[in-house]
């Protein structure tokens, strides 16, 4: 075992580590206005940095010693070399991006471990080709893009980044030269704040670039090696959509963004149709076959470039052309390029019109309110509505029988609400039912927010014998997870919306949200909770004889639910429901996981296999035993009571916001939605979202929500005489180690050097060191737990991915402390003379390449 992984680092430190150094040359020879120089620079101060924080300093200190000894400049002088190190330091993020896509098939055993080439075989060699069929009749993973923001790179650098590593690929030197030349005039940021319609078309992308082709491929694959196994009506992936669906606490997004995002996914879908029919064409030049393609070419040319011209196309219009393809090809032509068009029947199959069903989400405060509108206004429900019981309230909805005046409704949300519910069924008309079939009710917290939302369907006109919608609730904090059984209890035993769910396909999707469960109860108890729940639910769900699917509201860092995503589905017990995985992908994730072909099918085939592999194998992750749960539990308790404290220490939020660049979150113009839910008043952990909370640990590499309590649950329990419990758990729990290993992977990239001038600060020293024991603290006991040298060792790879990431940025890490310093400084003396816009302008600018080369520190 040992050799492959010394062979995969090499490969690594040549592909990438040496490849970097060689093609970071050409950098300082780009013809440009003081490149050279500015490359030059930033070595010297790169290690200027590294020597410094050895030697105590604060990254005040060291910037200052830096310009008093290799410079003559003036400050404003000085100021222009900070925004120049920032814009090179961004293009060696790209640039190691690039070449770590390059790479990606050299460094992962595309046929190994978890991908479909070693499901085939163990299928194969297991004889499980009934059993596989089976599963895979009802089985699916669904990756759903979300509208969270998902890196700093505008459209173009993307495209940028994919032509460069095809020429790293290629080692074609002088593409790489003009390509870094033309990064180097491109601008990294954007000067506006996206629309959610900018943030969607900005996911289509990769929605046609990678998923399109990988998706394909897989399932391709499948449908040759086990033919009976697939089941064209339940495609083994699906995507999922939230830009323009998910007005949670957004207020741009609207009725129209999603009917115009709908669209967009339509248009997407038919346009990679559309070019490969035409690519077909070139290949099936036989009689009875060029007609037909001819004039599907057509009517998918008419749909997306004849304005007004949009015909009735289906995805049955499709197929049905595509099939009589097909049997003139196999009858008259020995099936010659058969498999370039299956190809193209696989995707039609998989993507329908619709390429990726766009969800609706909103929080659950909104429908209430709405009902109590319509109550007053209408005699379709009680004038007293807002003053009965649960119960009551939802006797009343269940007996709406005809759609309420929409004009009833002033208030401006209201009004969306119902335009929205309208929306869905406009779209599922052009765009499939799939174009849009699930709402998402944010902080359930009991059956009525759940059946509130059915009954707005059918105040607005649906029939309940014909309701094409799944209602979603989503279980965020870990009072909601803990009282989520007892909320679908209530609702499977409710006998009209049994009637429902039966009319869906007898399955209830539930929402589960890490991101909200680690800021509320920190990194174990949310992780522990939501396995429990998943417990709890797959029991209630299978007593009601309903089939049960977890929706995973994962982020990109371990804080949020991401990590080694695979890892953790392989870790689930049988007693967790597995009909399907489905999960949120976001932050750089999306990029990093799923930028390329080869990294969406390789990160999909893990999925897949994950999903598959527990069920069919009896060898695979055996469920917790009650010994195994108990101390589980002991660890989560310990962690959430360590959180606990630290969340309501009085300066635990106020160094967040003095510290790290969060009040800046706002100004980087990377994504649509507000960074609070409520727009005003003090700075509170409830309504901070969790993409700029775990984002500004992240930027002072502090990373507490992905680690903290975890060191104090592991000492309690050698404390309390549980060491070898613990030990034992670890060695034969997957679920456990895999939280310890995306636990290390959040400490790997913490650096409190950064930060170690806050210990002495007035306010701010004994949170600062609080924070620094238990990083301390759980380092010694996960190395002491896992034997291991150093955090991450046991994936070396990984590790000096890390490594060499976070030394590209240790000059924006210094850099932006030091700009937040002078910006303290500047509003403690009353004044800035014009530069405190100009620093807080390089706060922002430091985030983008922290952030793009953190991979998924958002």
């Amino acid at each position: 075992m040992e050799a492959p992984v010394n062979n995969t680092l090499q490969l690594f430190k040549n592909l990438v580590g040496t490849k970097f150094q060689l093609y970071n040359s050409l950098f300082t020879a780009l013809p440009f206005h003081k490149v050279e120089k500015t490359g030059v620079f930033l070595s010297l101060f790169l290690i200027h940095c590294e020597e410094g924080y050895g030697k105590e300093k604060s990254p005040q200190e060291i910037l200052t010693s830096f310009f008093e000894q290799y410079t003559n400049a003036n400050e404003q002088q000085q100021i222009d070399m900070l925004f120049r190190f920032v814009q090179y330091a961004e293009r060696q993020v790209v640039l190691f991006d690039a070449l770590e896509d390059a790479a990606f098939r050299h460094i992962h055993d595309m046929n190994g471990t978890g991908t479909l080439s070693h499901l085939e075989s163990e299928v194969m060699a297991e004889q499980k080709q009934d059993e596989l069929a089976s599963k895979l009749q009802d089985f699916s993973v669904r990756l759903v893009l979300t509208a969270h923001p998902t890196q700093f790179y505008p459209g173009n650098v993307l495209s940028i980044i994919n032509d460069l590593s095809r020429a790293l690929i290629n080692d074609n030197t002088a593409q790489v030269d003009s390509y870094l030349k033309q990064l180097g005039k491109t601008p990294f940021f954007k000067k506006e704040k996206p629309t959610p319609y900018d943030e969607a078309i900005s996911l289509v992308w990769f929605l046609e670039n990678t998923f399109y082709t990988a998706a394909g491929k897989i399932v391709a694959r499948l449908k040759s090696h086990f033919p009976a196994a697939i089941n064209g009506n339940n495609p083994v992936i699906r995507m999922g959509f939230w830009p323009g669906g998910d007005r949670d606490g957004n207020p741009f997004v609207n009725a129209d963004i999603t009917l115009r995002v709908a669209d967009a996914l339509r248009g997407g879908i038919i346009k990679c149709y559309y070019l490969d029919v035409r690519r077909l064409k070139r290949r099936l030049t036989f009689k009875g076959i060029e007609n037909e393609l001819a004039a599907l070419e057509q009517q998918l040319y008419s749909n997306l470039f004849i304005p007004g011209h949009k015909t009735n196309l289906s995805r049955q219009d499709i197929l049905d052309t595509l099939y009589r393809v097909r049997i003139i090809l196999i009858e008259e032509n020995n099936a010659l390029f058969l498999n370039l068009l299956d190809d193209l029947i696989t995707r039609v199959e998989l993507f329908g019109l619709f390429f990726a069903t766009l969800d609706v989400r909103q929080d659950s405060s909104v429908h209430g309110p709405l009902i109590a509108e319509i109550a007053a206004g209408s005699d379709l429900l009680p004038k007293n509505y807002t003053d009965l019981s649960d119960e009551e309230k939802i006797a009343a909805l269940l007996k709406i029988k005809e759609a309420a005046d929409p004009a009833i409704v002033k208030e401006g949300l209201q009004q969306d609400t119902l335009a929205t519910i309208k929306a869905i069924k406009t779209i599922q008309e052009a765009n499939g039912e799939f174009g849009c079939h699930r709402y998402i009710i944010s902080h359930t917290t009991s059956a009525l927010d759940v059946m509130e939302v059915y009954g707005l369907f059918l105040l607005s006109g649906w029939k309940s014998n014909e309701l094409s919608v799944d209602i979603v609730p989503l279980f965020e904090t870990i009072e909601d997870l803990r009282h989520a059984g007892e909320v679908m209890r209530s609702l499977y035993a409710n006998e009209e919306y049994r009637t429902h769910l039966q009319q869906r396909y007898n399955k209830q999707t539930i929402m589960l949200g890490f991101s909200d469960g680690t800021k509320d109860g920190g990194y174990l108890m949310a992780n522990w909770c939501i396995y429990k729940a998943k417990e709890e639910l797959s029991a209630i769900s299978k007593e009601y004889g309903i089939n049960v699917v977890f929706f995973d509201g994962r982020g990109g860092p371990p804080a949020r639910g991401g990590g080694k995503t695979h890892q953790f589905y392989a870790s689930m017990g049988r007693n967790i429901a597995n009909k399907e995985i489905q999960l949120t992908i976001q932050g750089q994730t999306i990029s990093s996981n799923f930028g390329t072909v080869e990294s969406a099918q390789y990160n999909i085939e893990q999925l897949v296999h994950a999903g598959i592999a527990n069920e069919l194998f009896s060898s695979r992750e055996k469920t917790l035993t009650m010994e195994q749960e108990e101390v589980l539990q002991t660890l989560a308790d310990a962690g959430f009571d360590a959180f606990s404290k630290l969340k309501v220490h009085p300066d635990f939020l106020d160094y967040l916001n003095y510290a790290s660049p969060l009040r800046y979150y706002a100004e980087t113009n990377i994504g649509s939605r507000p960074s609070k839910r409520n727009g005003s008043g003090k700075l509170n952990l409830n309504d901070l979202r969790a993409v700029p909370y775990v984002g500004a640990w992240s930027q002072i590499k502090q990373n507490v929500p992905g680690f903290y309590g975890v060191g104090y649950s592991l000492e309690q329990m050698e404390k309390d005489g549980k060491w070898e419990e613990v030990q034992d758990l670890y060695k034969n729990s997957l679920f456990f180690r895999t939280l310890l290993d995306n636990c290390e992977m959040a400490m790997k990239k913490c650096y409190f050097p950064l930060t170690a001038a806050y210990k002495n600060h007035p306010q701010f020293g004994e949170i600062w060191t609080i924070i620094h024991d238990e990083f301390q603290r759980t380092r010694t006991y996960l190395l002491k737990l896992t034997g291991h040298a150093d955090l991450m060792s046991h994936y070396p790879v990984d590790q000096l991915s890390i490594q060499m990431r976070e030394r590209i940025v240790l000059p924006l890490l210094t850099i932006q402390q030091y700009a937040l310093t002078r910006i303290r400084e500047m509003n403690e003396a009353g004044n800035g003379n014009g530069l405190k816009e100009i620093f807080e302008k390089l706060v922002v600018r430091c985030s983008f390449g922290i952030i793009n080369a953190g991979r998924n520190s958002a």
